[in-house]
């Protein structure tokens, strides 16, 4: 086989592909054997149908047309491999010749994904937020603590923020209580949003005794209302921040110093978001060197994944993406043009990361991804070997490839990017990249989405591996039944 390969417009190559009749005899012969076991013939066992009775049965013309079929898609790869080609679509392919007798010879015309220009990536400056906690910050942390101390006094005057309110609450639809969205004494701190949008708003100024309704678009079931009954209203009486409290609530003897062991711990996890921050600041950064338009057809595959996704978590409440039109009031050209802009966000960043990887050569070796497929496999709970046969049946080994050069690509990012604090003085970058893990830190880190958004999607991608290999294993026993 013989292919050549032409640059077009529009991301596009045009591959010419030639088969001579002696390889093409290969692809005929292995045709033949299949349909002698494909096809049933009175008088002769499956596989055993004569060559000469199947060519007078089906016709040269069919025959071909199968051998065609069937080997077509293997000269194409064949090809797409030889120009190394990231292809991002399927082909449209024209045979040129050899369609019923003689060489073969086709054209394919792909879409493959294209390379980005990030000319300046070395130059990137990123602003990292202050390291040292303000007075404010430890005031808001002592605060919190003295919550967990307060006293609730009941009050005759109307509610405010930071009251508690003793509630009876029931969920009305059509102007009829609705069973089993009903709860006596629920007690709540107006302020927080804990309830639904509007409640905050209708129970702020409200005494005991006092009835207010509020909408619930989202009431299980369907939209409808939120009736609430106040019966009680205290507010919270926070003790005298003072030594003697502090030596009460911690293990320190004086406020000066659980508000010193405070900014501590404020500074720890500082320097811990701000690595975070780093991060993303240096992947937007990069991503905005990019000028190109973003491909229509990785935008939409992108959209269509995240609409699938949202799909997917919304069946598992019980909703439709429909459904959720309704409650939040959307229309459905809404929520795609959404999906959309975070689609043309998202494959830039990846070509972006792509360009860089291939700017500073950095390369995924066997042992970089058995490494993630280890991991991947521990987080899931599956078997590695079983999980990285998976990945190779379902065409994910290749993506989880692509996926650890580009974090490796974000490593080498974070680690090369210039820092400045907010004057826009040099920072020190030893000042936060220093081990900090406590298990607090962490906590708050994961609390925050700090941590977990590629382990999340690296985890769906193993589960789609997993679903896939399923649905082909069910796929062959229906064929075998």
């Amino acid at each position: 086989m013989r292919s050549t390969s032409e640059a077009l417009e529009g991301n596009r190559v045009k591959l010419t592909v030639e088969v001579d009749e002696e390889e093409l005899r290969g692809a005929v012969d292995e045709t033949f054997r299949r349909l002698q076991k494909e096809v049933s013939v009175p008088g002769f066992r499956p596989g055993k149908v004569p060559r000469r009775l199947l060519e007078v049965r089906l016709g040269a013309e069919a025959i071909r047309a199968e051998v065609i079929r069937h080997a077509l898609p293997d000269y194409y790869a064949q090809a797409v491999e030889e120009a190394d080609l990231d292809t991002i679509a399927a082909p449209e392919i024209d045979i040129t010749s050899g369609e019923n007798t003689g060489a073969l010879a086709f054209d394919a015309v792909v879409e493959v994904r294209p390379k980005v220009s990030i000319a300046g990536y070395q130059g990137l400056v990123v602003t990292v937020p202050s390291l040292e906690p303000t007075e404010l910050e430890i005031d808001a942390r002592i605060d919190r603590l003295r919550e967990q101390f307060a006293e609730l006094n009941e009050v005759e005057r109307p509610a405010r923020d930071g009251d508690l309110v003793t509630v009876d609450v029931q969920g009305v639809r059509d102007g009829n209580v609705a069973d089993g969205l009903s709860a006596d004494d629920f007690v709540y701190e107006v302020g927080t949003g804990g309830i639904v949008d509007g409640a905050d708003e209708a129970l702020r100024g409200k005494k005991a005794g006092d009835i207010v309704e509020v909408d619930a678009p989202q009431l299980q079931g369907g939209a409808g209302k939120l009736r609430l009954l106040v019966k009680q209203v205290r507010e919270k009486v926070l003790p005298e921040a003072n030594d003697e409290w502090a030596s009460d609530a911690s293990e320190f003897d004086t406020l000066e110093e659980l508000r010193e062991d405070l900014a501590n711990r404020l500074t720890r996890l500082k320097k811990l978001e701000a690595r975070f921050i780093v991060r993303e600041r240096a992947i937007e950064a990069l991503a905005e060197l990019v000028s190109d338009e973003m491909p229509a057809t990785l935008v939409a595959v992108e959209a269509q994944a995240t609409r699938d996704t949202l799909a997917r978590r919304l069946a598992e409440r019980g909703m439709t993406i429909d459904q959720y039109l309704e409650t939040m009031s959307q229309a459905p050209e809404e929520l795609a043009a959404e999906f959309e802009r975070q689609a043309v966000s998202q494959v830039r960043v990846d070509l972006a990361l792509r360009a860089l990887a291939d700017a500073e050569e950095i390369v995924v070796d066997d042992q970089d991804l058995a490494a993630r497929i280890e991991r991947l496999a521990s987080e899931t709970s599956q078997d590695a070997r079983s999980l990285a046969t998976r990945l190779a049946r379902t065409g994910g080994l290749e993506q989880l490839r692509s996926d650890v050069r580009n974090e490796k690509a974000v490593e080498w990012l974070t680690d090369s990017v210039d820092l400045v604090d907010e004057q826009g003085a040099p920072m020190d970058r030893t000042l936060f990249l220093e081990a900090v893990g406590s298990e607090e830190e962490t906590a708050v880190a994961e609390d925050a989405g700090l941590t977990g958004g590629d382990d999340d999607a690296a985890e769906e991608q193993a589960a789609d591996a997993e679903a896939a290999d399923e649905k082909a294993v069910d796929s062959s026993v229906d064929k075998e039944s």
